[in-house]
């Protein structure tokens, strides 16, 4: 059997290089994905990949998005990100920490979904290096265009491991 996957496709179109991810999750569904892949563009509200992944069973994760870890532009990176274990929060801690879902980073989402039981095992996060994240602007810039259909191929190749059985590494 297929592992279910869900990739999340993370950011905001009207800021140019943060929409980096839905344009990727635009390449994969035209590509065409095996039944047991569900692509979906999860936008900027963490609390939206919370919900994508209540009330069905993903076997894996992965969250396309920009990722600024002071690399060169357009850099393609896969990530194994860590996640907070909010149960090792204090009450008024874990509290502050997961107050806002509705405009929270990926981390507090990864954190929600795990103090859930949703977050599936194995998950990766597939980022692309920002030129700029934060003019308002319709188009990524083109450095960062130009590493779309390698975010997308690295997502494929995750995919194709996870498929058959092969746990990815970073």
């Amino acid at each position: 059997m297929s592992a279910r996957v869900l990739i999340a496709c993370v950011g905001n179109r009207l800021r140019s290089d943060d929409g980096v991810g839905p344009v990727v999750g635009d390449l994969l569904t035209a590509r065409g994905l095996p039944e047991s892949v569900v692509v979906e563009e999860i936008g900027i509200g963490g609390i939206h990949l919370v919900q994508s992944l209540l009330g069905r069973e993903f076997d894996a994760l992965i969250v396309v998005d920009c990722a600024d870890h002071g690399r060169d532009p357009g850099t393609v990176m896969t990530i194994d990100p860590d996640v907070l274990d909010v149960e090792s929060l204090t009450a008024i801690e874990k509290y502050d920490y997961l107050a806002d879902m509705h405009y929270t980073k990926p981390e507090r989402a990864f954190a929600l979904a795990r103090a859930l039981g949703v977050l599936p095992e194995r998950f990766q996060l597939v980022g692309v290096q920002p030129q700029d994240a934060e003019t308002l602007h319709r188009g990524l810039t083109p450095v960062v265009d130009g590493a779309v259909a390698i975010a997308a191929d690295e997502v494929l190749r995750i995919v194709v491991e996870l498929q058959s059985g092969v746990d990815s590494g970073s």
